[in-house]
């Protein structure tokens, strides 16, 4: 018997997937929308009664009030490694297994990140800006031997050790922080673990690659920032909230920092209607807004680089990615805990 399957938050890049590859044990309803409670409230009571599993990504939000609608799921898919946005307790409660794809992107994101460096580094971000081209060289685009240079790596998950991996391929001193230490990263790179105080002191490059939590939130302040050595790089392709855009606006102007990479904002939604809006509504709920007019702001310096939260985007990680999505929805279906998070 087929299994009800329905994908929220269907991708342009996705779609190609699904039309290379039949999967006859699973009926698949694609929607483009995020999984919410105003679109669930549009979905025919006959597809809720029948669906057995969901694939979301980041956009969707599935409090318990979600969860009720459904009345046989039995699987909720992440396409991708975060799964905060789902009502844990609730999935525990009605015994719904949750499972993501924990490699998602690494090797992707990880390259992407020496990108970044060497592109800084290098001032090919700055170059790539003037008027004309000539090679009557100056100053501003004298860089640096990367093998000259201390990377700083904030975390040493699967990003993070891949990080390390490349880094030291190219040569580069390394140094880590983490709470949960990895002897093997010792052993293979010879690299040291410090302090998050010691490893801005000694870092001519600092890269974040941890999960957010209320505790990290603005880890990145003008107190950090401070501590790190004047003319240092900054590359963030975490969550938003770790940095106090602030602070970093202040020692961007102050060319503390020499150069900084962002691939994540505080808000894609934001549009010209917010500040609109913003005008009735209470001073604590304005911080998207006021990070988001920073980032504006960044966009005038020429050594700054701002993406869009493509560090993981490669065909290669979003095939990935699929297939891993399917094959652990059908392990879960088995009953397999392996690739369970919850």
């Amino acid at each position: 018997m087929a299994i009800n399957m329905i994908v929220f938050e269907l991708k342009e890049f996705e779609k190609q997937f699904f039309k290379e590859n039949s999967f006859e044990d699973l009926n698949i309803t694609f929607f483009e929308e995020a999984l919410n409670e105003k679109f669930i409230s549009g979905l025919s009571e006959e597809l809720l009664e029948k669906t057995n599993v969901i694939s979301i990504v980041r956009d969707s939000s599935i409090p318990s009030e979600v969860l009720e609608k459904f009345k046989n799921l039995r699987v909720i898919s992440i396409r991708g490694r975060i799964y905060d946005n789902i009502c844990v307790t609730g999935c525990e409660d009605k015994n719904i297994a949750v499972v993501n794809v924990e490699s998602a992107g690494v090797l992707s994101e990880a390259q992407f990140i020496i990108g970044l460096i060497i592109s800084l580094v290098r001032k090919i971000n700055i170059s790539d800006k003037i008027d004309k081209v000539s090679e009557d060289y100056n100053n501003d685009f004298i860089g640096r031997d990367l093998t000259k240079l201390t990377l700083g790596i904030v975390g040493t998950g699967l990003i993070g050790a891949e990080v390390c991996r490349l880094a030291n391929a190219i040569g580069m001193k390394i140094v880590l922080c983490d709470s949960s230490e990895k002897q093997e990263l010792r052993e293979k790179y010879s690299v040291e673990y410090k302090s998050l105080d010691e490893l801005a002191q000694c870092s001519d490059i600092v890269s974040i690659n941890i999960d957010y939590s209320p505790e990290n939130y603005h880890m990145c302040d003008d107190e950090f920032f401070s501590k790190c050595r004047d003319g240092f790089y900054f590359i963030n392709t975490s969550k938003s909230e770790i940095i106090d855009y602030e602070a970093l606006d202040k020692n961007l102007e102050n060319c503390k920092i020499q150069g900084a990479a962002i691939d994540v904002t505080p808000c894609k939604y934001i549009c010209p209607n917010c500040k609109d809006l913003s005008r009735n509504m209470e001073p604590e709920y304005l911080e998207c807004l006021a990070q988001t007019d920073y980032i504006n702001r960044f966009k005038k310096y020429n050594n700054v680089i701002i993406t869009p939260h493509i560090a993981g985007l490669t065909q290669d990680s979003i095939n990935y990615v699929l297939r891993e999505t399917i094959y652990n929805v059908k392990e879960a279906l088995k009953g397999e805990k392996m690739c369970r998070v919850i």
